[in-house]
């Protein structure tokens, strides 16, 4: 681009203004800055490669050079971090958190304390506050954990659950239940 005008500081800066209507700014340190000619858009170059951008909606890109990151913030306070093994990070401005993994797994962090991860396969995952887990497999069967038992429910009804104790417990859809012990001993079966 053809220069209009050009102005060297005595702190060292030097101003160019070119014909299309933009000004370059050079520091002594190595940063530079571009104004657009609409002077809505607003690159700074740093000396150590990082690189911000202001665009005329007041977005900021900002991106980090060392860490090969991009850091994104909207005027509605939205905040992406995109990062260089391909994961996302979008930051709500209600204090929600949406986190993309790069083998596509989806984990959302609530602001109550809840969490729920969306694997590949289609299996998801409930965390509650008390630390209790709802799995829902993509085969139809569900998975509850808690602090005193493990429980599986399978699509045909049946209901497996595991005591901390190591006591089992199989509930059939026929109304068969039949108990084990921790060694895998039957205590109890109510063959129907």
């Amino acid at each position: 681009e053809e220069i209009e005008r050009e102005t060297a500081y005595a702190d060292g800066k030097v101003e160019k203004i070119l014909k299309n209507g933009c000004h370059l700014i050079f520091f002594p340190n190595g940063t530079w800055k571009k104004v657009d000619s609409d002077g809505k858009t607003i690159t700074i170059t740093f000396f150590n490669g990082d690189v911000k951008q202001v665009m005329p909606d007041q977005t900021v890109i900002y991106y980090y050079a060392d860490a090969k990151t991009t850091h994104t913030t909207y005027p509605d306070g939205l905040e992406v971090l995109q990062f260089s093994n391909g994961q996302i990070e979008k930051h709500y401005p209600d204090g929600k958190k949406e986190i993309t993994f790069p083998d596509q797994t989806i984990k959302k962090l609530f602001t109550d304390g809840q969490e729920e991860s969306i694997f590949p396969d289609g299996t998801v995952v409930h965390v509650q506050r008390d630390g209790s887990k709802t799995i829902e497999f993509s085969n139809g069967q569900r998975e509850l954990h808690t602090a005193q038992f493990k429980r599986r429910e399978y699509p045909d009804g049946t209901v497996k659950t595991v005591y901390v104790n190591g006591q089992q417990e199989t509930k059939y859809v026929s109304g068969r239940v039949r108990v084990k012990d921790k060694d895998g001993n039957i205590i109890m079966d109510t063959k129907l």
